[in-house]
């Protein structure tokens, strides 16, 4: 993967109108923004360039208007809110076809250091499917592209991959860098010993994540739902729990591979149980603690056990590097989050380089507080299992190299 990228580091943006490409994908009630992190997550590059004097045109998409303008997934509410964060106006050109008149305008009239937000990039039904008129728009508005969207580097849009074809120069902002260098050094060259901590409800969702981390880490351990499957492989009886039956050949590969590899997987030896799915999902519980070969037939693992979340946190304790992708049970009731809360203590607790790749376990570790405690929260989901899958990311990808 070539992740020596140019960054806003490598550049002299002075004068220059300066497309960058951000993920404004925040969540709205009522017009208002309930979570903010994505904005301020953003400031560092936005600002960086405002002080090099440049003049910052910026771009998002927000929700799945697929293509037409829906006036609740407007970026008016985030260009507000980017006034108030940044202590200076943002002015928002509201075309419904993004590069519009009043983008056109706006953007001829900007003074260095001045900001322009363009309406949400998925209003045109060309963004997703990396349309060539919409891509050159885009740039016909930009010397310079800076991606720092990480959420959407999978994906091959106009905005994020389409416009670096129409542009000179195309680096990555403070943002999308931190991702390369925890997420893609941690697979790529990680320090060791090197332990991936793998979860959530399905195997078939981190197929090749588990292959992959399977080659690089020394010790991979399964928690979560699809630990069953794994369970069943081995011969197991796992009662109602979640099983994909028809990746249970896929389960006994693995372990074969891991055997020999020389590679430790480590499997739950304790379940917590009960005998049904919470409802609702933070309904009271009655549970109890079994070992993993010992499932009654009519009851369901809901998270690991205490023995399994002794076993796993005193397996993180020697690592240097540590990579976490899944919760290890239903974290969304107080009952079931246990074995969860044990391994967020474990990688709080440990001097080594703890990464979290976004999704369910990046909220889980918000959540419970433990958030400050961690090296690197990834602010992608599908785009940090792709990285952690060994795949080349479209949007980082594009991006001019050192």
């Amino acid at each position: 993967m070539g992740l020596n990228k140019k960054s806003v580091d490598d550049i002299n943006v002075k004068g220059k109108r300066v497309l960058v490409r951000c993920d404004f994908n925040v969540p709205l009630k009522d017009g208002k923004i309930t979570d903010e992190n994505r904005l301020v997550a953003a400031l560092p590059t936005i600002k960086k360039l405002i002080n090099d004097g440049g003049k910052i045109i910026l771009c998002s998409h927000l929700g799945k208007p697929k293509g037409e303008p829906k006036p609740e997934l407007s970026l008016a509410p985030v260009a507000a809110r980017l006034c108030e964060l940044l202590g200076q106006e943002v002015k928002f050109a509201a075309d419904p076809e993004v590069v519009g008149p009043n983008a056109k305008a706006a953007v001829a009239a900007m003074k260095d250091g001045e900001v322009v937000l363009l309406e949400n990039t998925r209003y045109r039904v060309e963004e997703t499917k990396n349309g060539e008129a919409f891509s050159k728009e885009l740039a016909s508005l930009a010397d310079v592209f800076v991606n720092d969207a990480f959420g959407t580097a999978h994906r091959a849009h106009c905005s994020n991959v389409g416009v670096t074809e129409y542009v000179d120069t195309a680096v990555v902002g403070y943002l999308m860098q931190k991702e390369i260098n925890f997420l893609g050094n941690a697979v790529e060259n990680p320090v060791r010993p090197f332990v991936a901590i793998l979860g959530g409800a399905k195997v078939a969702d981190k197929l090749n994540v588990i292959s992959n981390l399977l080659e690089k880490c020394d010790t991979l351990i399964i928690g979560g739902g699809m630990a069953y499957t794994f369970l069943k492989a081995k011969g197991y009886e796992v009662g109602t729990s979640l099983v994909d039956d028809e990746k249970i050949g896929y389960c006994k590969e693995m372990m074969e591979k891991a055997e020999k590899l020389g590679k430790t997987l480590l499997l739950p030896v304790d379940t917590t149980i009960a005998a049904a799915f919470p409802n609702p999902i933070d309904a009271e519980i009655e549970v109890s603690v079994v070992d993993s070969d010992a499932i009654p037939a009519d009851k369901m693992g809901l998270d690991i056990g205490t023995k399994t979340a002794q076993l796993y946190a005193d397996a993180v304790k020697s690592a240097k590097t540590v990579v976490w992708n899944g919760p290890m049970g239903v974290f969304e009731n107080p009952i079931l989050a246990k074995g969860t809360i044990a391994v967020a203590k474990a990688l709080a607790d440990t001097d080594a380089t703890t990464i979290i790749g976004g999704g369910d376990s990046a909220a889980a570790v918000n959540q419970l507080g433990f958030g400050d405690k961690m090296s690197h929260i990834s602010t992608g989901g599908g785009a940090s299992l792709e990285f952690l899958e060994g795949k080349e990311l479209p949007g980082v990808a594009a991006a001019n190299d050192k």
